[in-house]
């Protein structure tokens, strides 16, 4: 498993992408909790913990603004997943081709994926949209 390891320090290399960026070390390193020193130890060359490495691909590389991320957004995405797979890849297509595009994307209809479930909604009693 050496390959996929060594592939992702290479994407992953902290002063490439600091650099494209255009920050500077104190900014780009403070951002994920690294003082400026430890950043450029690890832009030197020295191993990077894996939380220090996952977090600057969730700030720096995926632009996750964490502050904005809360518990209940995970155990939404794991409901959805689990409950309603055909309904979760639609959305993550939706998503995707909204990034990819320039134009805004058109508004997706649901309805097919969300079946019987979506009868629910007009009533008001039911909780099958509840997890389980």
């Amino acid at each position: 498993m050496g390959l996929p390891v060594k592939l992702l320090e290479r994407v992953l290399n902290p002063r490439e992408i600091r650099r494209r960026l255009g920050l500077n070390q104190e900014q780009f390193w403070t951002q994920i909790g690294v003082t400026q020193s430890g950043g450029s130890r690890y832009e030197s060359g020295r191993e990077m913990p894996k939380p220090v490495r996952e977090l600057l691909r969730l700030v720096h590389v995926e632009q996750i603004d964490l502050s904005q991320v809360k518990r209940v957004d995970f155990e939404i995405i794991s409901y959805l997943k689990e409950a309603h797979p055909d309904l979760y890849r639609s959305l993550r297509r939706a998503v995707r081709s909204r990034h990819h595009s320039s134009a805004p994307a058109a508004p997706v209809d649901l309805s097919a994926e969300l079946g019987d479930a979506s009868a629910n909604d007009e009533n008001p009693g039911s909780n099958n949209h509840e997890p389980r």
